[in-house]
């Protein structure tokens, strides 16, 4: 159980690396608040994405227009005008009037008339700004509707990059007051009248009729250690600029709207004039092919108002988030993700298809859960499977590298580039941690020795000598590589080949290629040896004569060695065999090049060459005698 649980581990080592380091390093920069304006460019696109809600019939619009300053021919509107424009609205009998418009100084003529207006309508509401701020100095209410208790606050909540994302439903005032935000409070003179009162659950957020309203926290949804005082809301704007009805001060002055247009419903009254720089940006106002378009104060407070109202009467989602927790799985879900597709898959362009599909997959995810009024992360799953893909083809890149390293040490000086490419391509069968393991395989195994090499060497200066017999050697090595046999080692003047590793032979027709190769090697050696004496006669230099011995049979091949070197081979009785066969009976002629093969390899030879029966003969150190045969090489 212990053996298959490690070796399930460094299977899928990759993956429990790169899954949870590319999670953790992306909710670092997250925590760090490095993603936040990520984030919000994420909401704001599903913003625009996503399609328009019906219009809002319960809200109505009164807009103050460059062309309402011009007739009016100042501003701030006189008060006047005010007066008649809100005794007009009286007259439809709207459910509550919200007038987005600082009145904190009489603005002549007609300010006694303006008062007394306010006096004679309870259901006007004034504003004020409560907090000031960079955007800002905070400006006092109209003193009538101050003392009437008429008065919410008109004041907005910036995020860093300039845009009204959340809303307050309520702050407090620097004298300990709490004061309703201009659209909460507009949405609850309108749910009053339709008998449902705000109430507070045990969590102590606000129910509304369907709807519980809870409160911003700095660190909800992609915000990180953002300001959450007062009680804020994110705003689920309708759409775009131009979501409401609205109609301007001069055709409600001059009669020009439906007599019952207003009736029962709430009138928000403001300013939209460019000149006037009451304009914001919001989610909707970017936009990668236009110039960015900003939402008039009164409109913003208008998605206040709606939002509040459609929630508690129609059940309209409100954006909700989840805990830290939460998101921190989410995110390292789809690392998961990123780490297995890449893990699995090789870097091909079908590979960068898939992950192209699994990111769209993600975004669509979170588009579907935001169109049911979640709002969870987008760009850190992201860059988590990104990040951790990414990291997986990195580092198998760097062992592929590694593993080819280690293979081309053992083999490449070896073995034919054909047979290197299969080694290769089949690496993973006797590649595990980066090391070879030990195999048992059946393979085919030659030795050489050169008959009389001593003498000769005795007599021959070592200059001389060593290049004599390097170039017998490559003659040699070319003969095993041409047959697809791998160089095992050089021992002095003999040499070890092997046919059948390191890849394992799982036929018999396999291995019978094998032995045939070997075996075919042999008589190409002996060739190119009798090639080499006619031209050493003519040097002048000594000729030579060789022995092989071939046997076939089960090995165990691996690596053996120490830390500073190790070397690919194979060890086993069949090694030995070869060996013993190949200094049999030095006295055994068989011309320039003497074959002596184990029964077992001319049972795999198929008639393919023409054998002698030597014997059954006991080989040194065997306990049992072992049939030999010759094989001649003309």
């Amino acid at each position: 159980m212990r053996a298959k649980l490690g070796k399930g581990i460094w299977e899928w080592r990759g993956i429990l690396i790169a899954a949870p380091g590319a999670a953790g390093l992306v909710i670092l920069l997250r925590l760090a608040g490095l993603l936040q304006l990520l984030e919000w460019a994420a909401l704001d696109q599903f913003f625009r994405l996503r399609p328009p809600d019906p219009a809002e019939a319960r809200i109505v619009i009164v807009a103050i227009d460059e062309p309402d300053i011009t007739k009016a021919g100042q501003w701030p509107i006189p008060d006047a005008v005010l007066a008649k424009l809100l005794e007009k609205l009286k007259q439809q009998q709207p459910r509550a009037i919200g007038l987005d418009v600082y009145r904190d100084l009489p603005v002549q003529p007609g300010h006694q008339k303006l008062v007394k207006i306010f006096q004679s309508t309870p259901n006007i509401i004034g504003i004020e700004k409560v907090v000031g701020d960079a955007y800002g100095a905070a400006v006092s209410p109209q003193p009538e509707l101050l003392r009437r208790n008429q008065v919410s606050a008109a004041d907005l909540v910036l995020d860093a990059d300039g845009k009204v994302r959340r809303g307050l439903l309520s702050v407090k005032a620097k004298n300990g007051k709490t004061v309703l935000g201009l659209g909460a409070q507009l949405a609850l003179m309108y749910l009053e009248g339709k008998g449902i009162k705000p109430a507070l659950t045990e969590d102590k957020s606000v129910k509304l009729g369907k709807a519980v309203f809870v409160r911003f926290r700095g660190d909800d949804g992609g915000y990180v250690r953002a300001d959450d005082g007062g009680y804020q809301l994110l705003l689920n704007f309708r759409g775009r600029r131009g979501s409401f009805r609205t109609v301007s001060m001069t055709d409600v002055l001059e009669n020009r709207i439906p007599p019952d247009l207003l009736r029962d419903r709430i009138v928000l009254i403001g300013s939209t004039a460019p000149s006037l720089n009451d304009l914001f940006l919001t989610p909707h106002s970017s936009s990668l092919f236009s110039i960015p378009t900003r939402m008039a104060g009164v409109e913003i407070h208008a998605n206040i108002a709606s939002q509040i109202l459609s929630a508690a009467l129609d059940n309209r989602p409100l954006f909700n988030v989840w805990d830290e927790p939460a998101e921190w799985l989410w995110i390292f879900v789809w690392s998961c993700a990123g780490a297995t597709l890449g893990w699995v898959s090789k870097a091909t362009l079908r590979t960068a298809y898939i992950f192209l599909l699994v990111c769209g997959s993600m975004i669509g995810v979170s588009y579907f859960l935001f169109l049911n009024g979640w709002w969870v992360p987008v760009v850190p799953p992201l860059l988590a499977l990104a990040g951790s893909a990414t990291a997986i083809v990195a580092y198998i890149a760097q062992q592929d590298r590694e593993d080819r390293q280690t293979v081309m040490n053992l083999f490449g000086r070896h073995v034919t580039p054909k047979i290197a490419e299969q080694i290769w391509r089949d690496r993973d069968q006797f590649l595990q941690q980066g090391q070879i393991v030990g195999q048992k395989m059946t393979a085919t195994v030659l030795f050489t020795d050169l008959k009389g090499f001593s003498t000769i060497a005795e007599n021959t200066d070592p200059a001389t000598l060593m290049s004599w017999l390097n170039e017998y050697m490559n003659e040699m090595a070319v003969a095993v590589l041409d047959c697809d046999g791998v160089i095992d080692k050089f021992i002095g003047d003999a040499i070890m080949a092997v046919f059948g590793v390191p890849i394992p032979r799982m036929t018999k027709e396999e291995i019978a290629a094998d032995a045939i190769a070997a075996v075919s090697c042999a008589v190409a050696m002996g060739k190119k040896l009798r090639a080499l004496n006619d031209q050493w006669r003519v040097q002048g230099r000594p000729t030579l004569a060789m022995r092989v011995g071939i046997a076939t049979g089960t090995v165990v091949a691996g690596t053996l060695g120490c830390t500073q070197r190790v070397d690919y081979t194979i060890i086993g009785d069949t090694v030995n065999i070869a060996a013993r066969l190949e200094s049999y009976d030095k006295s055994l002629d068989g011309g320039v090049c003497r074959i002596l093969i184990s029964e077992e390899t001319c049972q795999y030879l198929q008639g393919k060459f023409p054998t002698k029966f030597i014997g059954s003969v006991q080989l040194k150190g065997r306990e049992h005698p072992e049939n030999v045969y010759l094989v001649p090489l003309d």
